[in-house]
């Protein structure tokens, strides 16, 4: 990183590599999670959910891409050892044991939620100190809110399906 952009960022640059680190296994084990699950779906609104599962699963891998870019940008290295994903995140990864749509997308529903509570501290974190960090986490947490909506959205469908039987 360029000793410019170093400068701006008011606080501990370690501190904040960590956080972000966190964030990026959140990010990966979300990826797996939503693509896993799209694969092994069962039951009724399955086509519904493979589609959302699908597409937040390609935005979680891009959360993770743009996670690692400014870690680099901070002098910092993402992690690289898979392994270590489960031990250092913030949310941590469900198997997916029940393949049936309601409990593959209630599992989403509290990624989603715990992913909103990271990037929402994330922001109280680097607000005033560091605004690229600021303006990625809000973009991130954007995207979140609105995975959090489609997969409650998709919750509400079932639940009418079911009610109408």
């Amino acid at each position: 990183m360029g000793t410019k952009g170093r400068a701006i960022v008011g606080i501990d640059i370690a501190e904040l590599l960590k956080l972000l680190n966190k964030a990026f296994a959140d990010e990966w084990l979300a990826y797996y999670q939503y693509w896993i699950g799209a694969q092994i779906v069962k039951g009724q609104m399955k086509e519904a959910a493979i589609t959302e599962l699908t597409e937040h699963a390609a935005d979680e891998l891009r959360h993770a891409q743009l996670l690692a870019d400014r870690i680099i940008q901070l002098g910092g290295s993402p992690i690289t050892d898979p392994n270590d994903w489960n031990r250092m995140a913030n949310c941590t990864y469900v198997n997916p044991s029940n393949p049936y749509v309601k409990a593959i997308i209630e599992q989403g529903v509290e990624g989603e939620q715990c992913a909103i509570d990271v990037y929402t501290s994330l922001l109280e974190t680097t607000e005033g100190k560091d605004p690229i960090t600021y303006q990625m986490a809000l973009s991130i947490l954007a995207d979140e809110v609105e995975h959090e909506e489609d997969f409650q959205a998709l919750l509400e469908d079932l639940e009418e399906m079911e009610k109408r039987r």
